[in-house]
């Protein structure tokens, strides 16, 4: 999307009227939209190419299995975070006395 997205800036700077008053300012504009239309084909160049890949292994937690185990602890540490937000939010809504307190704090 965001390649789609710098084509369509790079083509709305080329149908700009300063390009026209401006020789060297269109040759910049030319150079960008044709980096820009490269970039994009590239880009889906890639995605067709992994889309493909990733039917053929069954996905890339073969290919990354660091990554695989880093969202495994990341789904974990967001778990315990909302457990414990849960609990604060508890002890926020009894009477604050001071064993109350020091759980909270805690």
């Amino acid at each position: 999307a965001m390649s789609k997205s710098a084509v369509k800036i790079s083509s709305d700077l080329l149908s700009n009227p300063l390009c026209e008053q401006e020789p060297s300012f269109l040759e910049m504009v030319t150079a960008f939209d044709t980096a820009m239309k490269r970039m994009d084909s590239f880009n889906q160049e890639k995605v067709s190419m992994g889309l493909a890949e990733e039917g053929e292994t069954g996905g890339f937690s073969s290919v990354f299995p660091s990554l695989n185990m880093a969202v495994k602890r990341r789904e974990q540490t967001l778990q315990d975070y909302k457990r414990l937000q849960s609990k604060v939010e508890k002890y926020e809504e009894k009477e604050r006395t001071g064993p109350v307190l020091a759980k909270l704090h805690q």
